[in-house]
């Protein structure tokens, strides 16, 4: 048996998921040793990299992050790659307990002819290129195509349509990377198409996300009214307490009325529609897609299926938005057809499907549900994770650390690895905060690592 205030915890990611599991280690236990390891120098995952520039009140939940940084007995690790810098088994040694809450750093693709032509991206690659990760800053997109399709109804949509529907001079005040800025003045699609597989029933955004779109200047949203006559199953659905697909549909048929005003850009969904090839010589210049009937999936949804029927769009762009997807790293069990750690509530298990658990290992966020969720959604689900840790520790399920930290951080020396410390990344926070000062911006971030690193060498 560990005590809980005796406990050393690491923790692989530092964005919401993380950062929850961190909180809730400290309130069951004031004072625990937490390090967190973060493969950028910057914290805080997806909520610097992925929540849209224009959407600052997301981005507060830093703040929170913050205060549980501060807490006795948490240290970070910035520019710390588990799998290459130290292997999950290795870091393992060093600590009673691992918590895995790296997210899914990939995407899923659509399997269709033509997705590997130029002109076809997935939405992370365009997410990450216009927040200035540093993994995507050397992306190349032609916005100077007339029109553009993405595929999929969630709110990374919402956010792609939205960014590249909005006026670039409306985004020159938000922490938008200022290459992106400059591509969005030069040129950006006038005609923007949604394609979801399903009806509008089912899409997978919020509300207030897909409200936004109806609030863009010079901005016409085009839905067909035949599209929103529900099947059965839909119709059902909506009667029950799902206030989102309800407020959804609220939305769609206030734009279906409004028609076309002949505004100068246009947004356009289709529904039970899925994108069945790209064609082009070399580049994107079409999209073939088909149309879908939605049948009862034998638990009170609808299914996608083939129609037999499809049309063609002149699309110069293509964006995939079907869903994030998890990575494999060395060293621990993965499902590859989830793109999650196997788990049972948190607990990494051998393999899929089995019951066997790995002691002291642990996952949290979507490496451990999948791309499921918003921000607050990490919380219940860390809670889960980090109880079934501190019921272990308590019933001696878990087996000390065979070396300590000390060691660990000779060994990162040695190694030769520039470790980013909190203090390291309050630096760069405050130097990037100064750099978007004279624009007026919240900040202008540093978008490769070099620089960062420049940046925390001056503090040292």
């Amino acid at each position: 048996m560990i005590p809980r205030g005796e406990l050393r915890v690491a923790i692989v990611g530092s964005g919401p998921a993380g950062f929850y599991a961190a909180e809730a280690l400290q309130k069951a236990a004031p004072g625990i040793a937490i390090d967190m390891y973060e493969r950028l120098p910057t914290p805080y995952g997806l909520v610097r990299g992925g929540v849209a520039p224009d959407h600052p009140r997301i981005k507060s939940v830093t703040r929170v992050f913050d205060r549980i940084a501060a807490q006795p007995g948490f240290r970070f690790f910035g520019n710390v790659q588990i799998g290459e810098a130290l292997s999950a088994p290795e870091l393992r040694l060093h600590y009673d307990a691992v918590i895995h809450a790296f997210g899914a750093a990939s995407d899923r693709h659509l399997g269709i002819p033509g997705e590997d032509l130029a002109g076809s991206h997935s939405a992370t690659e365009f997410v990450g290129w216009y927040n200035g990760h540093p993994d995507y800053v050397e992306s190349r997109f032609d916005l100077s195509v007339s029109a553009a399709v993405v595929v999929g109804i969630g709110n990374v949509t919402m956010d792609i349509v939205r960014i590249l529907a909005t006026d670039p001079d409306q985004l020159a005040t938000t922490d938008l990377a200022p290459y992106a800025l400059d591509a969005l003045r030069r040129a950006s699609p006038r005609t923007l198409h949604v394609l979801s597989r399903r009806g509008p029933a089912q899409a997978a955004c919020t509300t207030p996300e897909l409200r936004e779109l109806g609030d863009i200047d010079g901005v016409d949203v085009l839905v067909d009214p035949a599209d929103l006559e529900l099947d059965p199953v839909s119709a059902a659905h909506l009667a029950g307490d799902d206030r989102t697909a309800v407020n959804n549909l609220v939305e769609f048929r206030r734009w279906a009325e409004r028609g076309n005003t002949g505004a100068p850009r246009q947004i356009v969904f289709h529904f039970a529609a899925s994108p069945t090839a790209l064609l082009g010589d070399g580049r994107v210049a079409q999209v073939v897609v088909g149309r879908n009937r939605l049948l009862p999936d034998g638990h009170g949804d609808v299914r996608a299926v083939p129609a037999g029927t499809s049309t063609t769009l002149d699309a110069g762009l293509v964006f995939r938005s079907i869903g994030y997807r998890g990575v494999a790293i060395d060293g621990l069990p993965f499902d590859d057809s989830r793109g999650v750690i196997p788990n049972v509530g948190g607990r990494v298990v051998e393999s899929p499907g089995s019951s066997t658990p790995v002691p002291g290992v642990y996952v949290t966020g979507w490496i451990k549900r999948g791309p499921q969720g918003v921000i607050g959604t990490n919380k219940a689900c860390a809670a889960e994770t980090v109880g079934h840790l501190l019921s272990d520790a308590e019933s001696g399920v878990i087996v000390p650390a065979e070396r300590r930290a000390a060691q660990l951080d000779d060994l990162l020396a040695r190694r030769g690895v520039r470790v980013i410390s909190w203090d390291d990344w309050q630096a760069i926070d405050r130097a990037e905060v100064a750099r978007g000062l004279p624009a007026g911006r919240p900040r202008e971030k540093f978008t490769s690592i070099a620089a960062m690193l420049d940046v925390a060498n001056l503090t040292r």
